[in-house]
């Protein structure tokens, strides 16, 4: 059994999903857009970083909402992901299946939607989760934003990667550099990059070689429970 790591927003799908699913859950679209319009142009001159942009749309749309109210979003949403999956992406990703692989679907993208579509496709999940307190959502995230280092560290939390004998990662920005650093085949934007991990769209000193180690169980927004456990 092999491991197969893929990112989800630009690599399964043909756009980011992040931000169109706060505007689906906000309850007030306009209100909204307008208490997130500095931080956006702040973002588009380059002063704001994308992850900063993203908790802070999160903490305006989710904070004081229910758990249930949020499951229930999470279900809409997933309905419209199925006409931005990318054909390959699907069809690379039964390729692994049917190998016996393991697929993971790795994202900084929110688990209401992504849990619902991984299980639907047959797929583990580990990816950014909202925290919750007395029934409520707080706004913040439990566990941190799941992009970068951070998705390199989970897989290492959950996974015994010198279990797998070739470990497969699939990315499509920078990142994912760290992701991709952890495979023995790496894809950026659906290229292979050579044996010493170049590729014209990943700067190479920003992609980590390859790390296998052991890790200690412990916390983090990893969804066990996505889809049952294969059967080999």
């Amino acid at each position: 059994m092999n491991l197969a790591l893929f990112d989800f927003d630009g690599t399964i799908t043909s756009r980011d999903t992040f931000k169109p699913f706060l505007y689906f859950a906000a309850p007030r679209r306009v209100a909204f857009a307008a208490l997130l319009a500095p931080l956006v142009a702040a973002h588009r001159a380059g002063w704001v970083p994308t992850t900063r942009l993203r908790a802070a749309g999160a903490y305006v749309a989710f904070r004081g909402r229910g758990e249930q109210e949020l499951t229930e979003l999470g279900a809409g949403y997933a309905q419209t992901l199925p006409a931005l999956v990318r054909t390959e992406a699907l069809d690379k990703i039964r390729w692994h299946q049917a190998e016996g692989d393991r697929v993971v679907v790795v994202s900084a993208s929110l688990h209401p939607y992504l849990s619902v579509w991984c299980r639907t496709v047959g797929v583990e999940l580990i990816c950014t989760e909202l925290e919750v307190r007395g029934g409520r959502l707080t706004g913040r995230y439990r566990g941190g934003d799941c992009t970068g280092h951070e998705k390199a560290r989970r897989v290492r939390e959950r996974y015994e990667l010198a279990r797998y004998p070739i470990i497969y990662a699939y990315g499509d920005t920078p990142e994912d550099a760290e992701l991709l650093g952890l495979a023995h085949r790496r894809y950026y934007r659906w290229q292979e990059q050579s044996a010493d991990g170049r590729n014209p769209g990943v700067d190479p000193r920003a992609v980590e070689p390859l790390v296998v180690e052991q890790v200690s169980p412990g916390q983090g927004a990893v969804d066990q429970g996505a889809v049952e456990q294969p059967r080999r």
